[in-house]
């Protein structure tokens, strides 16, 4: 069933049909109606062989223009009726009156003395329009027919994210360019997440909904199908997807791209699955958002000076990126908001980070983690360097250091993992599936991999894989889409080379730090940079706009304290009597 929804979609050739192909038929398109027009004005003359080189000049703009997309027959006909008008105003009314020395002045006595030629040229936009129309509609059925007969090669995309959206993409481009293949993008998101930003969702200076680009809108010419992929069959080459309330359905590969990233990771820590907030989707992000202003509510309402204390304390698990940023938005969060709750004015509020390596922000310069880590102090962020979370409960946090946090908040940031989907290749590795540097997955054939669940060789660094990011997803997707073409058409794939643009890191407060093109940069400047890269790489206009507004609003308005969860934060009876 699915097989037949993919063809039918993916053989629309108005949608896929080449630019070769959109030249050709518009040029022909002209040509008709060119002799048409020209059999019906007698008064002509000699100057016939002109004409029809501009009708066949105004058919190839339609077809090169009008093409693209399909069209209704109301729709070509009023859109050559356009051109048609389009091209009177150019021609009479303006390049053949520049043509005779003089300036064209567009007035109604001219427009009457051409009044013959706009009906000329109305009538031949409305004939090419009609004709291109007619054109399109007899190749796409011939395309139709030819998928029928012979099965197209089907490539499948599974996942959401940066990799695979941009191989899904790249994909979509090269339909358009030609390519003979079936197209599907599967992923249990119907939207690409913008990963980088999620924090500031969490610590609500962005929209949820601004971060987030639905992914059907970027696809003209593949399919998208909104399911979870639960298992892969790489001998018959079938994907088990679930999908609604359809139930389970088999989904047909002949090269399956696996982009399915990773899940927060708890090690299997006692309580801290049950009690950490991860920070992997737009879900996480409300949770912890919700959670964060509910123990704000609690700890007003609070009357023991000790439990607010204890509801006032936020603790980070993970210095990296993601743990860095964090810490330093919810800090920006609560103190932006603590106004608007009187009775916790004279209290200070609690922010420890703790990781389990030596310095902050490993994946930078030493100099670099050490002025984050100072910047954030200053504000009274407090740091456990060296030291990990080994368990949790609802009402406090166990270090290795043998230090117990009491705290109702723990985020967690210290871990991922593959996606549990990835066992099913059985590759004898627990951590992301290893690569060739062509992005193929050695041992099964038709199954490539890229992003944060795959392991891929960085030829830079003898035995060293590039990191997962989203720039590198980002690349590492449009070249597994060029692979799965070239291996489509006999070609050689290459090799995937990329060397990171830079790397910022948001400290809050109008402070970020970070590598760009091998500079360093901090503070201010730093802050601003992270903020206008950010913004150029959201999906679309309209994120940009809508994310724009937000941080726009945030540097003059305090940041919005209203749940949108029913859930209330409480505090069990047990553990607040153990800290009375």
């Amino acid at each position: 069933m699915l097989g037949a929804r993919v063809v039918s979609t993916g053989t629309v050739l108005t949608s896929g049909a080449t630019r070769t192909t959109r030249l050709l038929a518009g040029a022909l398109s002209g040509l008709v109606a060119g002799v048409v027009v020209a059999a019906l004005d007698s008064a002509r003359g000699s100057g016939w062989w002109l004409w029809l080189v501009h009708a066949m000049v105004l058919g190839v703009l339609l077809g090169l223009f009008t093409g693209r997309h399909r069209q209704s027959l109301g729709s070509s006909f009023a859109i050559g009726v356009l051109a048609g008008l389009l091209d009177w105003i150019g021609g009479p009314l303006t390049l053949s009156v520049l043509a005779s020395g003089s300036v064209p002045k567009w007035s109604i006595t001219d427009a009457t003395a051409a009044f013959d030629d706009l009906i000329r040229s109305a009538l031949l936009g409305a004939l090419a329009g009609t004709v291109l129309y007619g054109v399109f509609l007899v190749l796409r059925r011939r395309s139709v027919a030819s998928a029928t007969e012979q099965p197209r090669p089907r490539i499948v995309v599974v996942g959401g994210g940066f990799g695979g959206v941009g191989a899904g993409r790249r994909l979509d481009t090269l339909l358009a360019r030609g390519l003979r293949a079936d197209v599907t993008v599967i992923s249990d998101a119907n939207f690409l997440l913008f990963t980088p930003l999620l924090v500031g969702v969490a610590s609500s200076a962005l929209e949820a909904r601004h971060v987030s680009a639905p992914v059907r809108a970027a696809l003209r010419h593949a399919t998208f199908l909104h399911g979870r992929v639960e298992s892969i069959d790489t001998a018959d080459r079938v994907l088990h997807v679930t999908s609604g309330n359809r139930g389970s359905q088999r989904v047909p590969y002949d090269h399956v791209i696996l982009a399915v990233g990773g899940v927060a990771h708890f090690f299997d820590l006692p309580g801290v699955a049950e009690h950490a907030f991860a920070l992997k989707s737009i879900d996480d992000a409300n949770r912890l958002r919700n959670h964060v202003l509910a123990t704000l509510e609690q700890a007003d309402l609070e009357p023991e000076v000790a439990e607010q204390y204890r509801l006032l304390t936020f603790v980070v698990a993970g210095g990296g990126f993601a743990g860095t940023e964090l810490i330093a938005e919810l800090y920006d969060l609560v103190h932006d908001v603590l106004h608007y709750y009187p009775r916790l004015h004279d209290l200070r509020p609690r922010f420890v980070l703790a990781h389990s390596g030596g310095r902050l922000l490993p994946e930078l310069p030493e100099e670099l983690g050490d002025y984050a880590q100072q910047t954030l102090a200053r504000r009274g962020i407090e740091f456990r360097l060296g030291v990990r979370v080994t368990g949790a409960d609802a009402d406090s946090v166990r270090l290795s250091d043998g230090e117990i946090v009491a705290t109702n908040t723990l985020a967690w940031t210290a871990g991922n993992r593959p996606n549990p989907l990835l066992s099913c290749l059985e590759t004898g590795s627990s951590g992301p599936v290893s690569v060739d540097e062509c992005l193929r997955v050695p041992d099964f054939l038709g199954v490539w991999a890229i992003g944060d669940c795959a392991r891929i060789p960085d030829p830079a660094q003898q035995g060293a894989f590039y990191p997962p990011t989203a720039q590198h997803a980002i690349r590492e997707g449009k070249t597994v889409a060029d692979n799965v073409a070239a291996a489509l058409n006999g070609r050689t794939p290459k090799p995937f080379r990329f060397g990171a643009l830079g790397v910022l890191v948001s400290l809050g407060h109008r402070r970020a730090t970070g590598l760009v093109l091998g500079r360093q940069i901090s503070g201010l400047p730093g802050w601003i940079l992270w903020r206008a890269i950010y913004l150029s790489k959201l999906p679309g206009t309209e994120k940009r706009l809508r994310v724009l507004a937000d941080w726009l609003l945030d540097l003059g308005f305090p940041r919005d304290i209203a749940l949108t969860s029913s859930e209330i934060a409480t505090v069990p009876a047990s553990a607040k009597e153990h800290h009375v």
